[in-house]
């Protein structure tokens, strides 16, 4: 008796639960051959006892086709449904509230948490005129973050990059504005308040890079590239049979 695989063609064929289930099997196990069943286990739907009975040869395929598929890098995209109840993209992030940038901050840099970041991104659409919307307004994370472990991966990977880079370009912006106003004070000051600039400059340096920092760490969600998870057994599929 054959079993029948549903293999994801494409991001948005995978909920982020599925992610997030795979990224703990990766962060408890070395054991490569597990990770691959594991991989097909959680991404195809299947039971592990089903997952040993397929051919050897069949699981290295499938190893190669999902790294692949995890190199897709997604557009960003301001509106997507789950089942029937349609969500978009905060309207304006310059009128975010100070409890969505602390939820948003406090969960987007964790895997396990990003249902959290989601929730906080992401709000069913109240009303609509054409391309414009209005989302309901925030009131935590608790009612449709567990909804939002259902959001297409694709979806997700596109939401977390468009952040860094709206983060990136606020912090890159900021430190140019920062320097150039700091050169302009100089040439007014006397040599005493000119030490005493350096000295908050050398602060204010030092709270931006550490700001770049922590916007740094949300390039990827952990990391995307199954070729790190599964490097022996992804150049034992390109073996000749």
């Amino acid at each position: 008796m054959k079993t029948e695989i549903h293999v994801p063609t494409k991001l948005s064929e995978i909920p982020l639960r599925s992610y997030q289930e795979f990224m703990k099997v990766v962060s408890n196990s070395n054991d490569e051959e597990f990770i691959a069943q594991k991989t097909i286990e959680i991404f195809c739907g299947l039971n592990l006892r089903d997952v040993i009975k397929i051919k050897w040869s069949d699981v290295k395929d499938l190893a190669v086709h999902f790294n692949t598929l995890f190199q897709e890098k997604p557009k960003f995209q301001a509106t997507f449904k789950i089942e029937n109840l349609e969500f978009g993209f905060i309207p304006n992030l310059e009128e975010i509230t100070f409890g969505e940038y602390i939820d948003l901050e406090s969960n987007i840099t964790s895997v396990d948490t990003f249902h959290k970041a989601m929730a906080v991104m992401y709000r069913p659409i109240k009303t609509r005129t054409k391309d414009r919307y209005e989302i309901i307004p925030y009131t935590g994370t608790e009612e449709f973050s567990d909804l939002m472990k259902f959001a297409p991966l694709d979806i997700v990977m596109a939401a977390s990059v468009f952040f860094w880079n709206l983060g990136n370009d606020l912090v890159n912006t900021s430190l140019t504005y920062l320097e150039t106003e700091m050169q302009k004070n100089k040439k007014l000051m006397t040599s005493a308040n000119e030490l005493s600039l350096a000295n908050s400059g050398v602060g204010i340096t030092l709270s931006m890079q550490s700001l770049k920092e922590t916007l740094q760490s949300l390039t990827k969600l952990q990391n995307w590239d199954l070729e790190s998870v599964l490097p022996s057994l992804l150049t034992k599929s390109k073996e000749p049979k």
